[in-house]
């Protein structure tokens, strides 16, 4: 069992803790505005029913009250990565479908890849305050990305990233608020700790 950390780490988790809240809940804001205009610009009906794609992260979890702390940021990290690589890919796409005929959108694509990236970073500083390793890039960014998409998959698959972002951003906020949260038994984040 870990021994209690020292105030000045608890300080420093909860800082990191309410930076990443911030961080989170501006990127969630700026999805949730990108997703707007990738629907109207790709001529997508908003309410259009996606089909989990391999590939994307998933934000919904079973047991999330059971997760450790090391747990909650190694999945969002991974998730966070993936991201990075299918925003990525879209704003490779946007470019050869549209080049410079929407710049805006191509713009407002790659600002989130910005923040995803960011808030990977972000993560990876939690990881390192709480004396974990960080798992390799090469790792975490999942298998090889998949063939050749068709113009509409590719329109699919793009609303199906940016639903599943904003839904990784409020999972995010939530995993890192039960992060900040100090234990009463023994003054440490809980979940942090590992079980015996």
């Amino acid at each position: 069992m870990a021994a209690a950390e020292s105030p000045s780490a608890a300080l420093r988790r909860r800082d990191l803790c309410s930076r990443g809240i911030r961080l989170a809940g501006k990127m969630r804001a700026d999805v949730v505005d990108l997703l707007d205009a990738y629907v109207e610009q790709q001529g997508l009906d908003a309410s259009a029913s996606v089909a989990a794609m391999e590939g994307v992260p998933l934000a919904a979890v079973e047991r999330w009250d059971e997760q450790t702390g090391t747990q909650r940021l190694l999945e969002n990290l991974a998730a966070y990565r993936a991201f990075r690589a299918l925003l990525a890919q879209m704003l490779e796409e946007q470019r050869e479908q549209l080049g410079e005929a929407d710049a805006g959108l191509g713009r407002a694509l790659a600002a989130v890849l910005l923040q995803v990236s960011a808030f990977a970073y972000h993560l990876e500083e939690l990881l390192r305050l709480e004396s974990r390793g960080i798992p390799g890039e090469e790792e975490e960014d999942g298998p090889p990305p998949p063939p050749r998409l068709s113009l509409f998959e590719q329109k699919l698959r793009g609303l199906g990233v940016l639903r599943e972002l904003a839904q990784w951003a409020v999972r995010s906020v939530r995993d890192l608020r039960q992060l900040a949260k100090p234990s009463p038994a023994t003054g440490t984040a809980p979940g942090l700790a590992e079980s015996p």
